[in-house]
């Protein structure tokens, strides 16, 4: 049963991590940039999105770990930032769209959620759903929190970008191979008592509290 419910919160995490890309490439393209589409990212096929080790392997882990957090993500959706009409201003607004999705999956499960409470079904299957309903919740908001992390190549970076000036801004978004390694390290190895999983658990927990959860 345990490998049931852990093979389920992959799919709900891959079809998430999916959406999240999707929507970078939808906000793109009403800025100018149709690569997504002309790369046939637009599309909720899996095989379009998946990456072996960041959708799968990466997630399967530490949900069979029993990790209290579980992140991964699909396949980066290709973004020209040359076909963008306002360069930084724009690729921000790109990179806000992922998280947002997310944030809009989650806040979707919790009317869900309220709507399904009103029905009167006993037994299994009720409580199925409410926790099918918030793994979407939590997974989502796991989601948009770490991508929301304004380290390079996530996509709070390229938010962030947007007070720094334009050489700094530049060199910042240019650590984007050794930011993913700054990420894991400071998820595996805590600094000076601070940690990067724990304040990603606390704001989790934050965030659920604001939806009423």
């Amino acid at each position: 049963m345990d490998l049931i419910f852990g093979l389920l919160s992959l799919l709900i995490l891959v079809y998430s991590a999916i959406l999240h890309e999707i929507a970078h490439g939808f906000v793109a393209e009403r800025l100018g940039d149709p690569t997504a589409r002309i790369m046939g990212r637009l599309t909720l096929n899996p095989k379009s999105h998946i990456d072996p080790l960041m959708s799968i392997a990466l997630p399967l882990l530490l949900i069979i770990s029993g990790s209290p957090i579980i992140f991964g993500a699909a396949k980066p959706v290709p973004v020209d930032p040359f076909n963008l009409r306002d360069g930084r201003k724009d690729m921000a607004l790109v990179s806000l769209a992922g998280p947002a999705t997310n944030i809009l999956l989650a806040v979707a499960a919790v009317i869900l959620i309220r709507v399904w409470n009103f029905i009167p079904i006993d037994g299994g299957i009720g409580a199925f759903v409410e926790w099918f309903l918030l793994s979407v919740v939590r997974l989502n908001l796991l989601l948009a929190i770490f991508n929301l992390i304004p380290i390079p190549p996530l996509d709070g970076s390229k938010i962030f970008s947007l007070i720094l000036p334009d050489k700094e801004a530049a060199v910042y978004l240019s650590i984007g191979s050794v930011g993913i390694m700054i990420i894991f390290f400071l998820l595996l190895f805590p600094i000076g008592g601070f940690s990067l999983g724990s304040v990603i658990s606390n704001l989790l927990t934050f965030s659920e509290h604001l939806l009423g959860l």
